[in-house]
Parts: C-alpha cells; sequence; structure tokens
C-alpha cells in the first residue's frame, strides 16, 4: 500500500531481504571466526553474479535463501554456543517454518540438507538431542506454518493440494518452467554464478575434506567435544553439496534454484582465503588464482564476442524476442568483457606475489563491482528498452483500457509476468493452441490480444476483424472495437443555414 502496484514495490522485497541476508552473514562469521573472515566472507556474498541478480529480481528466493541460512546459523549457534547463544536454536525452526511459508518444503529441505549430514559426520546426535530441543522446535514450527497451510486447505480444498504438488514433486520429477540439461548443468553455473571467488571452490572443498579426514583418525569421538577451527567449514561444505546434489537431481533446473548454497561457499571461500593471505604456503593458492584468471578470461571473451554469437543466432533470438534484428547489443558486453580481463590480469598480478597477495582480494572486488554497474548502467536499460520492457507496456495499456467484463488473450510463449503489468484475468494461449482461442474471440465486450508481431498470420480466421491499435518493437495489441466510439449519426441531421454574407 505504501509503495503501490509498481516494479519497485515488487523487488523492493527482495533487496531488503538481500541487505539483510549479508548483515547476517557478516555477523555470524564475526562472531564465529572473527572480523577479518565476517568482513570478507559478507563482500564475497554481496559481490558475485548469482546474488546481485537474485537481489534484483522481483521473486521469492530472497526471501527463502534469508531465512534458509538464519535457519542453518541458528542450528550451528545453538548446538555450540554458550549461555544465551544456546537459544539460537529457536531461530533453526523459525526460520524452516518461515521459509516453507516463503516458498514451501524447499524451505525445510535446505536447512535439513546442512544440518542432518553434519550431525550424521560429526557423531553429534546426541549433543543436539540435549541442545536442540527437538519436540517444542517442532511445537514452533507447527505454530507458525501449519495454521497457513490448513487455512488454504480449508478454502481450496483438493484443488489446493493438486497445486502444491505440482509445484513441488511435479517440479522435481518433471520439467515445469525452466530447463531440463543434465546433472551437470549447475556446475557452470556455480563457477560463473559465485565468480570471481569460485575460483577459490575447489581448493577449499578439498582442504576440508583432508582435514576432516585427517581429524578422524587423530580425534576421539567426543559428543560434547567443541567444535575444531575447521568443523564450521565443514558444516559449509556438507550445506553446499547438500543443496547442489538436490538441485542436480531435480528435472526442473533454474539459475537461481541453487542460491541457497552460495553462504555456504562464501564461508569456505572466506576461510581459505584467510589462511591464503596468514600462510603463503597454502596448498592450492596458485591453482586457484590461475582457475580466476581462466574463468574471468573465459567470461570475458565471450562478453567481448557477443556481437559476433548474437549475429550467429539471430534466428533463434528472434523467435523470443521479435525485435532482435533491428537492434544491436551495444557497447555494454564489449565493456565489460575488457574489465573483466584486464582485471583478472591484475588479480594474478597481486595474488601470484606473496607480498603483494593481499591486494588480490580488494582488485577481484573492485573488477566485479565495475563489471556490475556497466550492466545496470549501460547493459540492462539497453536490453529492457527493445527486449523486456515492450510486451509489459502493452499488457499495461490492454488493463488501463478493459472492463471487468472484457477479455485479454495473451498470445505466444509464456510470459507470466505480463499479469502484473495486466492488473487482470487474461487468457494465456500457447503458439500450435489456436483453436483454444476460438471461443474467447467469439465472447461478447471488447476483446485484446498481445502477441509478437510475426505470430499474426497465426492467428485463427475469427480474428480477422481484429485490428492494431499499438505496436511496440516487435509486439502488437490488437481489438475488436476501436479504442474510441464515435456517436452514431442522427437520422435528421439538423441543417446549416447560408451565410447572409456570402462566407
Amino acid at each position: 500500500r505504501i509503495l503501490g502496484v509498481s516494479e519497485v514495490a515488487a523487488r523492493v522485497p527482495s533487496a531488503v531481504c538481500m541487505a539483510a541476508l549479508i548483515l547476517l552473514q557478516h555477523w555470524f562469521l564475526t562472531t564465529t571466526r572473527g572480523a577479518f573472515i565476517g568482513l570478507v566472507g559478507s563482500l564475497m556474498l554481496l559481490l558475485n553474479i548469482e546474488m546481485v541478480a537474485i537481489g534484483r529480481m522481483a521473486l521469492t528466493d530472497s526471501a527463502l535463501i534469508f531465512f534458509t541460512t538464519a535457519s542453518l546459523y541458528g542450528f550451528w549457534l545453538g548446538l555450540h554456543g554458550e549461555g544465551r547463544q544456546r537459544h539460537a536454536f529457536w531461530l533453526f525452526y523459525a526460520g524452516m517454518a518461515i521459509g516453507m511459508l516463503t516458498k514451501g518444503p524447499i524451505g525445510v529441505v535446505v536447512p535439513l540438507l546442512g544440518s542432518i549430514p553434519y550431525l550424521i559426520v560429526t557423531h553429534r546426535w546426541e549433543q543436539f538431542g540435549r541442545r536442540g530441543f527437538p519436540v517444542v522446535g517442532l511445537l514452533i514450527f507447527a505454530l507458525i506454518a501449519l495454521p497457513w497451510y490448513g487455512a488454504m486447505l480449508w478454502i481450496h480444498g483438493s484443488s489446493y493440494l493438486a497445486s502444491v504438488k505440482a509445484d513441488t514433486v511435479g517440479r522435481f520429477f518433471n520439467v515445469i518452467g525452466g530447463q531440463g540439461g543434465t546433472i551437470f548443468l549447475y556446475l557452470p553455473i556455480l563457477f560463473f554464478g559465485f565468480f570471481p571467488w569460485s575460483g577459490f571452490l575447489p581448493a577449499a572443498l578439498f582442504g576440508v575434506w583432508k582435514e576432516w579426514r585427517e581429524a578422524r583418525r587423530s580425534t576421539p569421538q567426543d559428543n560434547d567435544r567443541k567444535p575444531g577451527p575447521q568443523e564450521l567449514e565443514l558444516f559449509a561444505a556438507l550445506w553446499l553439496l547438500g543443496v547442489f546434489v538436490l538441485f542436480a537431481l531435480s528435472a526442473t533446473r533454474l539459475p537461481h534454484y541453487i542460491g541457497p548454497l552460495y553462504p555456504a561457499a562464501a564461508i569456505l571461500v572466506a576461510s581459505y582465503w584467510s589462511r591464503c593471505v596468514k600462510q603463503p604456503g597454502t596448498p592450492g593458492l596458485r591453482a586457484s588464482l590461475w582457475t580466476l584468471m581462466l574463468l574471468g578470461f573465459v567470461l570475458g571473451l565471450l562478453l567481448i564476442a557477443s556481437p559476433l554469437f548474437y549475429a550467429t543466432y539471430i534466428e533463434q533470438i528472434t523467435k523470443e524476442f521479435p525485435v532482435a534484428r533491428a537492434v544491436e547489443p551495444g557497447i555494454g558486453p564489449t565493456a565489460a568483457g575488457f574489465v573483466l580481463i584486464i582485471g583478472v590480469g591484475i588479480v594474478g598480478y597481486f595474488g601470484l606475489a606473496e607480498h603483494r597477495r593481499a591486494g588480490a582480494f580488494w582488485t577481484a572486488a573492485a573488477t566485479i563491482v565495475v563489471v556490475m554497474l556497466i550492466a545496470i548502467v549501460i547493459m540492462l536499460p539497453h536490453f529492457s528498452k527493445y527486449f523486456i520492457d515492450p510486451p509489459h507496456e502493452l499488457a499495461y495499456v490492454a488493463g488501463v483500457n478493459l472492463q471487468p467484463h472484457d477479455q485479454l488473450i495473451i498470445y505466444g510463449p509464456p510470459k507470466p509476468s505480463l499479469l502484473f503489468y495486466a492488473k487482470r484475468q487474461t487468457v494465456m494461449i500457447k503458439p500450435g493452441e489456436e483453436d483454444t482461442m476460438k471461443p474467447h474471440i467469439a465472447g461478447p465486450g471488447r476483446t485484446m490480444i498481445l502477441l509478437p508481431s510475426r505470430l499474426k498470420s497465426k492467428l485463427p480466421a475469427e480474428a480477422a476483424g481484429f485490428s492494431p491499435i499499438l505496436e511496440r518493437y516487435g509486439y502488437a495489441l490488437l481489438a475488436n472495437e476501436p479504442m474510441v466510439k464515435l456517436p452514431p449519426t442522427p437520422m435528421n441531421q439538423p441543417t446549416i443555414p447560408p451565410n447572409p454574407h456570402g462566407l
């Protein structure tokens, strides 16, 4: 109500949750690992491609990541903290409950994928049973989450159960609204999404495995032992791997699905980088720096070559964005590519020399900041003007000019976001389903059709009387009635008397 119904209002919750997540990351790491890792770990979580993108999207994923992360941090502090920190366990259960309200069962699954493997590997089940308040915690979870689901079931009945099943189990076993790919799809997404810090991730994970293997041989299995300095990294590694494997096995795969593992990745890399700065001979450092530089060079070259790729795949691009043939990619991708290549080169200059190593982190951070500014200030406005905004603007025009009893048909590749801009119920019809459009065209009242201009020839014959009322960069809005109706001509029009002056 404060901001109204607008793009800004839709994106504010994501931005707020992302800011809260960064503050939570800083507080948790500062509390458990010290100020340096707290600063570096929070900046690594903030300054990467995936988190910046999620924080700008009008999605619930930002809130999901915040609550699942808060839940897992509550688990760690409650299990290992002293005094008042033990009460952080309530955050474990409350975070799961609110996460479930945010995006369904995945809000519970993610914290369990981080906590249960950790309890198994470290043999801390007995400690959890004593300190974790499992019975009371489950009651708190039920009191927060179940009333909403009970109300929805009572109001909507079996149709709500069917919807929940389709959006949870259905997405896991079937491709819905995303892409299939293979179980390896998320490897490049993680490496490029968590860039530039992903270059250190393999060495950090290998170091955790090596430390755990050595600790298992030498440390007695005492359920009440204090966690060693590496045990938080083991917790983060199991959290990361659990979430990664879950979504890799899912049939529906979208880049932002693995967002909940990024706080864990930031913990791992921040801890590893802290050792690299303090211990010059840290294993894997040089390989990590070369990996970072290689990723930066590849991504930079891809951006520089994007005009060539754009021209090569123009046919496929035009199917999704009708005006693509008439628009050039602009200077933004090329500029970002050169910044990346130069930036990672400087990172290598600092990082590969022991006495300059601390500057590598700040150079990498500055590089990604400049690239993001180019993307936000130059690339995204250019892309939105020609490819994203046109159907949104036409949907808004249709929504403003249609009465509640009128109809809006959206024909073409599915774009659920158009419902937000139209602010009304619509009939969405995919290419190949033209026959289902006929009953709606024949209905009473004003009817409008929003479609890519190239699909006009695919409309059924019943739409022949529809005329274009507005076109915008490859999209058209058709209507069966003119926007302005002239009053009917009266039968007996008054005659104008002749001018006596002959004028």
